[in-house]
């Protein structure tokens, strides 16, 4: 299993921080350009294609007979569901509340890895996990003023369980596959699942293939899928499960961070009060345990 140093620790998680806050409105302008669910299975696929190139030089590791099992449930669960899911929500309900639902996934994955991974849970990693979850509601409370769709709700409540149950599956079983075939294979079945999907439910001339669209769309596959999630799997297996996924709670933090300052939109007080809850939050889930507590 490979471990990072610190400073690289820290290095990939800026990284993984920064490009999948951005993939929040990326999508967003890209949406205004494509139906949902193509525009999802084309980017994933993409991204699983262009990983391939470098997958392909690791072969003897693919062990496909044996862990083909492992990759399409991940595919399922990593992409088909929780992309596919999310994508389709954002039609449905504002982005802020859709992504603080979301992002419930930490939560999740701290219960699910103390309940199936044998990780730590004291009173300190609860108290952080409420905090985190807690400061991404307040931060994207303004979704709550728009209209709020029960079908929404649960496409974001579906997509933030399947990235839990992903993510810990993942660390159960991460060890006995390979890290770039794992991304590489998840993205090329989920994307070809969610094409085939949104093939039969959407149309194919309704994407507008603008410079804006396609550079959308690339970044995305690149550093958000390709290399977000490649970083995301390393720093899983790396470390606890919990640990890494209380991170992922500055992501619409980032995400409303360069809406103020590209898009001009306000720096508020309840932005303010969630960045500091969700940094105390960080802390208390990744603070050493000490005798007593």
């Amino acid at each position: 299993m490979r471990k990072f140093s610190r400073i690289q620790t820290i290095l990939l998680i800026i990284f993984l921080i920064t490009v999948w806050g951005l993939n929040w409105p990326t999508s967003k302008i890209a949406l205004s350009y494509s139906p949902p669910i193509l525009f999802s299975g084309i980017r994933t696929l993409i991204g699983g294609l262009l990983l391939l190139i470098v997958a392909i030089t690791r072969l003897d590791r693919l062990n496909f007979r044996k862990s083909w099992p492992v990759y399409l449930i991940c595919a399922l669960l990593n992409v088909a569901l929780y992309h596919g899911l999310n994508t389709v929500g954002l039609n449905y309900m504002p982005s802020g509340l859709l992504s603080a639902i979301v992002f419930l996934q930490p939560v999740l994955v701290g219960i699910f890895a103390w309940m199936w991974l044998g990780e730590a849970m004291h009173g300190l990693k609860i108290v952080g996990l409420i905090l985190g979850f807690s400061g991404v509601s307040i931060i994207s409370g303004a979704g709550l003023m728009g209209h709020v769709s029960v079908i929404g709700i649960l496409l974001a409540l579906g997509s933030a369980l399947s990235w839990a149950l992903g993510t810990v599956y993942l660390k159960r079983i991460g060890p006995v596959v390979d890290s770039i075939w794992l991304v590489t294979l998840q993205f090329i079945f989920g994307g070809l699942v969610l094409t085939f999907v949104g093939s039969g439910v959407e149309s194919w001339s309704d994407i507008q293939w603008s410079l804006t669209f396609v550079m959308c769309l690339l970044f995305i596959s690149i550093f958000v899928f390709a290399l977000g999630w490649l970083v995301y799997f390393e720093l899983i297996f790396a470390g606890e499960a919990i640990k890494v996924a209380s991170y992922t709670f500055l992501v619409p933090a980032v995400a409303i961070l360069i809406g103020t300052v590209f898009l001009d939109e306000p720096f508020t007080i309840s932005l303010m009060l969630g960045l500091v809850m969700i940094l105390i939050s960080i802390y208390c889930v990744n603070r050493t345990r000490i005798r007593g507590q």
